[in-house]
């Protein structure tokens, strides 16, 4: 074949990365060093394929795969580049594609700088320079991955898009600050998910009312259309990720996904201990009691359910069965009056004897109206007390939960530092005695008398820590867990409506006893289970407010 029957497609590809190498690997720079090489040679330049921002471990670039179709169709029949790097980073692919497959097809492949011809057939270094294009990309990949990871392990934004709620500070590209335009969207959701509305149903809200999506948004500030009509539109799924995203609440969780390899580009999530996670690192824009609400109800896994007739009940979800541990059952009853008024009442039974009858379990029924009552009852006597002698409530909860009593803390504190303290000591003692050995002002029948019984202590010592360090620390955790409800619950001393939120902010479940007939009455025990301490009926027995009154 002579020189003027080459057909030449030139192929340039510059990446990210090869940036850092200056004007010599420049898109125009190998565009004129092959021109000219291939003027010289008498060849037609048939097209010059250029991946402008690919890396080179990735061979489904576009003008790549254009120019390997031109390849097949017998419109090229060499392919000149720069050299082997800028057709890839893969010494596999690369060394195939050389070897292998451009030669069954009856291309001749050239690379200027690395002097491979395969027309000349001597490439034997190309293998090795394939390798170590390999383990620059290798280690260039590991280098990026390293100084993003340790932005983020400063709390420095890292994503591409700034979520919806926020734009990066036009001060700090690594920050981020509330867009007033998007974030009533974002509080508004929210706000419908604490009230207990479904997934679903906010994204259908949402669309009904043509609220802008986050990819709505993006296109319509970049004044372009959206290329797939389907995606402007709100889904369950956008709904969750929104409600699920700590960002919101003020923090940054970043790193939970990532590529496969430096070869494999595919994303993939990441296991949660492997999270960049760091708190407080910009303007949250919910508030804490608003967010810990939704994430309860998405811990609890509450969907809304209604009853059988009418809206739902505040209390779905959060009722069980004393006996058999089920949810209870909303239901509903409707009547009129001998007036002719109609009447309903909404009440809730055991949802096993619902479902299997009495073989399963009993009614356990209770009218929500009565619950009603006796919840919003609890809450203000309970806030009543708190507000009026906080510390003395704290303590006789602690007390209750922790059979030996918070006065023992501050032993088990004191035992503790004294127990730190005389370990260093015996480290002390036992080193010098060691050196008092050596320069012989201790004997060795004294050193072995005297060391075993230090190496006892020591390690009574060592195992006493252990028990204590747990005692205090599950002390001040009862501590810190009582403290948390009571800043929660203060605020409700003269609380009159109840409502889903106030509920899921304070109460982990209610339990509802079978009704027993006491003097011709029908009862039923309400065992109210508050986050954080639990049941605080028997703690605070005989702690009514009128004492606290009296008592000022």
């Amino acid at each position: 074949m002579g020189k003027t029957d080459y057909m030449a497609g030139l192929y340039v590809r510059l990446s990210k990365d090869d940036l850092r190498a200056g004007e010599s690997v420049s898109v125009e720079n190998q565009r004129l060093l092959l021109t000219k090489y291939a003027e010289e040679e008498g060849w037609e330049i048939r097209d010059i394929y250029i991946d402008d921002g690919w890396t080179g471990t990735n061979f489904e670039r576009p003008a790549f795969q254009r120019m390997m179709q031109d390849v097949r169709d017998g419109r090229i029949n060499v392919i000149v580049v720069k050299d082997l790097s800028r057709l890839g980073r893969n010494y596999i692919e690369v060394g195939k594609l050389t070897e292998e497959t451009l030669p069954a097809l009856g291309c001749r492949f050239i690379a200027l700088n690395d002097s491979v011809d395969t027309m000349m057939g001597d490439n034997d270094m190309a293998v090795y320079r394939n390798l170590f294009n390999e383990f620059y990309s290798k280690d260039t990949s590991k280098k990026v991955r390293a100084v993003k990871r340790a932005c983020m392990a400063q709390g420095k934004f890292m994503g591409t898009y700034a979520p919806i709620g926020y734009m990066r500070d036009p001060q700090d590209k690594h920050h981020l600050v509330i867009d007033e335009e998007t974030a009533p969207i974002v509080r508004r959701m929210f706000a419908m998910r604490s009230q207990g509305i479904g997934f679903r149903a906010i994204a259908t809200t949402f669309n009904e009312e043509k609220v802008p999506s986050p990819k709505q948004i993006y296109y319509r500030r970049n004044g372009r259309e959206n290329p797939r009509k389907e995606n402007g539109i709100w889904n369950m799924s956008s709904v969750k990720v929104i409600l699920r995203n700590e960002v919101y609440a003020g923090h940054m969780v970043q790193g939970k996904t990532g590529t496969v390899s430096y070869k494999n580009h595919k994303l993939v999530g990441k296991p949660e201990e492997q999270w960049v996670r760091v708190e407080n690192t910009h303007e949250p824009l919910i508030d804490p009691e608003t967010w810990e609400t939704v994430r309860l109800l998405d811990e609890k896994g509450y969907m809304p359910r209604k009853c059988a007739d009418g809206p739902q009940s505040k209390f779905v979800g959060l009722l069980r069965c004393a006996d058999c541990g089920f949810t209870m059952k909303c239901s509903t009853e409707k009547g009129v009056y001998k007036n002719g008024d109609p009447w309903k009442r909404v009440y809730f039974i055991c949802g096993n004897y619902a479902r299997s009858g009495k073989s399963a379990c009993t009614v356990h029924s209770i009218s929500e109206a009565v619950l009603t009552e006796l919840v919003l009852h609890d809450i203000r006597a309970n806030a009543q007390r708190v507000e009026w002698d906080e510390h003395r409530v704290m303590r006789r909860i602690v007390d209750t939960k922790n059979r030996e009593g918070l006065a023992y803390l501050t032993t088990y504190r004191q035992e503790l530092k004294a127990a730190e303290t005389r370990l260093v000591e015996l480290e002390r003692i036992m080193q010098t005695l060691y050196e008092d050995r050596v320069r012989g002002v201790v004997t060795e029948s004294m050193f072995q008398s005297l060391m075993p019984k230090y190496e006892r202590e020591r390690t009574d010592k060592t195992d006493s820590l252990k028990i204590l360090r747990d005692k205090v620390e599950q002390g001040e955790q009862q501590w810190c867990d009582v403290d948390a409800w009571a800043k929660a619950i203060r605020k409700y001393a003269a609380l009159e409506t109840l409502s889903q939120a106030i509920l899921l902010e304070l109460i982990d479940h209610i339990d509802i006893s079978a009704p027993v007939v006491v003097n011709g009455q029908r009862e039923c025990h309400v065992n109210i289970v508050y986050r954080f301490v639990g049941d605080v009926s028997n703690s605070l027995a005989g702690l009514e407010v009128e004492t606290y009154e009296q008592a000022v």
